[in-house]
């Protein structure tokens, strides 16, 4: 017992931890803005906020299956977690020179490529830097220390928009993205691995039937689970009738603030729950929550009480399935097919999110936003129920058989 309690919160998982503060710091910082700066500095329609986040997740799949493999392929990972970091840092510096939406698509790609080359490895080293027995906790503490840098991105951002422009707001986001390089570089240590020169169709063939099987509920999950930006412009566009536009966006960051804070307070005991009981059901049931905040926006109003609950409720799932999804993933492949697996279930969610973010985006231009919310809170409930119900023959790394 004392081995495993030392063991939870090493070198390597402190380093990841203070890599995804950082690195979360760059990214809502500037996501916080982007709706207000796509509506009310660039003129974009809502259709454009749709496609800018679903083409950007739809071209970072590709890279996500790259480097999950090419990771195994070299036996190293640490280098293409720190190439990962700083793409995504200056990537989001790049809106400050935007003067059409199209320029924020290109911006956003480039960081969701950076997102992509660093995502799966980042997991396979969280992964190998824990135990068994306490791989929730470890993927628990990296979710709670990205999410808290979620939450002062936003606060700074809030507090820059009443004295500088937005785009310096993009700008000064580079400082953290920088330190989440950093932190990577100087923190973290790899152990030595032997390289797996399978070939990529042969890698993917080789994973474990149960892993293949949970992608099923992934996958379904991602094309309901729309890019978060789109609840702040909802958001802002209920409140404006009674706020005005200005004071509207700046409620809807803070109430995207307010759902992060909500994430850092559950994300833990969430993450040390899920290694005392089933993993599968705990990310069921953020599935489900996640349907029932989607269905919520059904009956939402410019009441600010409801939209508070929503949020709520946003922190909640987000923190659900950051936490259990790649910790009960972990459980069902090999040390060896990590990056490979954690590269799949990536690209798995980022073909998922590219079909969600276009669908939402037409779906609230053409026809209304009620629309899209209806459409996506149909999903993730069958996703959540779905997921429920399977049955995992046996965990290869020591997981929970449920």
């Amino acid at each position: 017992m004392p081995d495993k309690k030392k063991s939870w919160l090493n070198r390597n998982i402190l380093g990841m931890g203070l890599a995804s503060l950082f690195s979360d710091m760059n990214h809502e910082m500037a996501s916080a803005v982007l709706p207000v700066f796509l509506s009310s500095v660039l003129g974009a329609p809502a259709f454009a906020l749709g496609v800018i986040e679903g083409v950007a997740d739809g071209v970072s799949t590709l890279f996500e299956l790259w480097s999950g493999w090419y990771s195994d392929r070299i036996g190293k990972r640490k280098g293409l977690a720190a190439l990962g970091y700083f793409i995504t840092a200056f990537s989001k510096a790049t809106f400050a020179l935007a003067t059409s939406w199209w320029h924020v698509l290109f911006g956003r790609t480039a960081g969701w490529i950076g997102w992509a080359i660093r995502s799966p490895v980042r997991d396979s080293l969280l992964t190998e830097s824990a135990t068994p027995a306490t791989i929730g906790r470890a993927f628990a503490f990296h979710r709670t220390m990205d999410t808290l840098g979620a939450i002062l991105g936003p606060l700074i951002a809030m507090a820059l928009m009443a004295h500088v422009s937005l785009r310096v707001i993009f700008l000064v986001s580079l400082i953290p993205g920088l330190f989440a390089f950093l932190a990577i570089v100087t923190l973290v240590k790899e152990k030595p691995r032997r390289p797996d020169l399978t070939q990529p169709w042969h890698s993917l063939k080789a994973l474990p039937k149960d892993f293949l099987k949970f992608l099923v509920p992934v996958g379904l999950f991602g094309i309901s689970n729309f890019a978060p930006t789109l609840l702040i412009l909802r958001a802002q566009d209920l409140l404006a009738p009674s706020l005005g536009s200005l004071k509207a966006g700046a409620f809807a960051v803070g109430l995207y603030t307010f759902s992060n804070v909500v994430y850092a307070l559950v994300a833990y005991p969430i993450g040390a729950l899920s290694d005392r009981v089933s993993k599968r059901l705990i990310l069921s049931a953020g599935f489900a929550v996640f349907g029932l905040l989607c269905l919520g926006f059904l009956f939402a109003d410019g009441q600010k009480w409801i939209l508070v609950l929503l949020f709520a409720l946003s922190g909640i799932y987000t923190a659900i399935i950051e936490s259990s999804q790649p910790a009960l993933a972990s459980t069902l492949m090999l040390e060896h097919q990590h990056g490979t697996g954690f590269g799949l279930m990536s690209a798995v969610d980022g073909v998922g999110d590219f079909l969600s973010s276009i669908t939402m985006g037409v779906l609230w231009t053409a026809v209304s936003p009620n629309a899209g919310f209806a459409a996506a809170g149909a999903l993730a409930l069958i996703a959540a129920l779905l997921l429920a119900v399977l049955r995992f023959k046996g965990q290869q790394n020591g997981g929970e058989r449920r």
